[in-house]
Parts: C-alpha cells; structure tokens; sequence
C-alpha cells in the first residue's frame, strides 16, 4: 500500500480578501494545506506555529508590515529556513533590494501572474 503524501503547508498573509481568494482558487489543490492570516502579527503566530514551507507575504499589512514579518521569520533559528515570497505593489528597485536585504528569497509585484506564483511555489519545495 502505497504511503499517503503529506500536504505541504504554505502561509497566505495579505490583507485584502480578494487578492487571498485568488491566490487560494491557484493554490487550491490537494497537494497544499493552505493557512490564512489578515494581519502581520497573525502570519508570525501561524508560522511559528506551523512551520510552513513557504510564506506568501504582502508587504503593506497591518500591525507588523511584510519586511519586518520576514526579518523575524529570518532571525529566528526555528523559521529561518522557511521560504517567504514578499507580494507587493511596491515594485522599484529599491523596495526590491530592501525585501531581499530582509530575506526575502523572491518578490513578486502586483499584479502578478497567479500561474508564475504557482510555479515560483513549486520550485521552492523541490
């Protein structure tokens, strides 16, 4: 009998419902368990509780922005192996350099091609 494949957890922080419903319909297979936060300090709480795999981190939130989340989510022994993608309309090079400087391994500017996201996701797990 074959073994059952455990879902991999990834972590869905933004603040904007419709930008999370699209994001969970392209993620939205049996190979993701799929966690939602609405703020910063949520999407530390659920990634420090649940480890997930990869993070996909709007960077203009509530409470705690997106670059901090990540910073902390790098410095902590226990998170810092998790993958963060940082999901922003901040796109110049500059906000770019600082999402990296923070940790990020990518980012993607908004509006984003949902299927490139899918893709960067899958290639993070391999």
């Amino acid at each position: 009998m074959a073994e059952l494949a455990r879902k991999r957890c990834v972590l869905l922080a933004d603040d904007d419902a419709g930008l999370r419903r699209l994001i969970s319909t392209t993620l939205g297979t049996e190979d993701f368990e799929l966690l939602h936060a609405v703020d910063g300090e949520q999407a530390l709480q659920l990634a420090r509780e649940h480890h997930p795999a990869v993070v996909l981190l709007d960077v203009n939130m509530p409470k705690v922005n997106g670059f901090e989340v990540c910073r902390q989510l790098k410095a902590d022994p226990t998170t810092a192996r998790i993958k963060v993608v940082l999901l922003t309309a901040r796109s110049t090079d500059a906000d770019r350099a600082f999402g990296i400087e923070a940790g990020a391994d990518d980012y993607f500017s908004k509006p984003f091609s949902p299927v490139q996201l899918l893709n960067k996701v899958y290639s993070l797990l391999e």
